[in-house]
């Protein structure tokens, strides 16, 4: 398994996006979320992509994991693990010296013991309220 940070093109991005069952934005959308986000991370097994994640944020306090997804056939064999730790590692290594920063996401119901697993608390907890976003359409 390798992954490739900063090579996951808007096709490769709707090919892996729809893998999941999820309902697709349009290529340009994809093209200028990609050209916004701080990095990509792609899995590639044997050469072939298997999955993809998006950093996004402010590369100073707050980072935020975004269309996390592993095709189906490579699920629980161990994909999710290695993108989280190789974009924890990248944000390690960008980051300055001592400092702290916050990593956000919005889980799926069925992910939320992988992410647990990965020292994600859900929300709400007992210091914090619950994660929340709302979609807002052009008119």
């Amino acid at each position: 398994m390798e992954v490739q940070i900063n090579t996951l093109t808007p096709e490769l991005f709707l090919e892996l996006y729809t893998s999941v069952g999820w309902e697709p934005p349009c290529i340009a959308q994809v093209k200028k979320a990609l050209e916004n986000t701080i990095a990509t991370f792609t899995a590639y097994d044997n050469g072939r992509a298997v999955g993809m994640v998006r950093l996004i944020g402010d590369g100073g306090m707050s980072f935020y994991i975004k269309d996390f997804a592993v095709m189906p056939t490579c699920q629980s064999m161990g994909v999710g693990t290695i993108l989280m730790d190789r974009l924890e590692r990248y944000i390690k290594e960008t980051i300055a010296s001592g400092w702290a920063v916050s990593l956000e996401l919005i889980s799926t119901k069925e992910a939320v013991l992988f992410y647990q697993k990965k020292g994600f608390e859900e929300r709400p907890c007992e210091w914090d309220g619950p994660g929340m976003f709302k979609m807002v359409c052009s008119e």
